[in-house]
């Protein structure tokens, strides 16, 4: 198959999740994460990414409609492999749905989703919402077996989890660098669109955006976190630069 990719500006997906969950730690709208959405646009983003989570700890139910009427951009909506989220998927019609593995105990994603080993379990899923015009994405780890199986599964998109380059430094961290590269290349090959996210920052977030194959960057706690010293649009402005650089 050919690749699906074709010469362009590196998408950068902006995960909002954490301001609704400074809002949710005292109750209340405030902050509105719907707000966030909106300034994502006019900051240099390319898209909203919100992972409404089974305990709901930060987007809300409601969130979700009101980000979709409140903005353009896409909606990437991360969700776990359940009834419940495929429904919500289907009712609300998000441009993209990125399944995630999901432990209520984790404080983060933890890993990607072992799309081979739940292949039976995906397969509906995944069906369903593609026939629904929704575009599936699976947060997978950069490895082959992973890749293939989104292969199988007809996913037009994954996530690769950089949650480990992130925490690595040195040798490990180019080794670990190089697997997501020959990953996205080995997506890529195979019509699949890759992308990349989990625990980028100013400071590494330059090589990953360098690998040619990769078209979307989905960033959030960072960003959130900066947002606090600099203001969001700053720390959307800085890594979109950041990103341009590399390309």
């Amino acid at each position: 198959m050919a690749s699906v990719l074709s010469p362009g500006k590196l998408r950068l997906g902006v995960n909002i999740d954490h301001v609704a969950t400074i809002r949710n730690a005292r109750g209340g709208d405030h902050p509105d994460p719907v707000r966030a959405a909106e300034m994502v646009a006019g900051a240099g983003g390319d898209g909203i990414t919100a992972h409404l989570r089974e305990d709901r700890r930060h987007i809300r139910d409601d969130d979700i409609a009101r980000i979709r009427a409140a903005t353009n951009l896409p909606l990437n909506l991360e969700m776990a492999a359940t009834e419940e989220m495929v429904g919500i998927a289907l009712r609300h019609k998000p441009h993209a749905a990125c399944i995630v593995p999901e432990k209520r105990e984790e404080r983060t994603t933890e890993g990607g989703l072992d799309a081979a080993g739940q292949f039976d379990r995906l397969a509906p899923l995944v069906a369903r919402l593609g026939d629904a015009g929704i575009r599936v994405s699976l947060f997978i780890e950069p490895d082959a077996r992973q890749v293939e199986a989104a292969m199988k599964l007809k996913a037009p998109v994954v996530e690769f989890h950089t949650g480990e380059y992130a925490n690595l430094s040195g040798e490990e961290r180019a080794a670990e660098l190089k697997r997501i590269a020959d990953m996205a290349a080995l997506a890529a090959k195979n019509g699949i669109e890759p992308h990349a996210g989990h625990g980028l920052t100013y400071e590494n977030v330059v090589p990953v955006a360098a690998i040619p194959q990769i078209a979307e960057l989905n960033i959030g706690h960072y960003l959130i976190g900066e947002a606090i010293f600099t203001g969001l649009e700053a720390s959307i402005r800085r890594m979109r630069e950041l990103m341009d650089s590399a390309r």
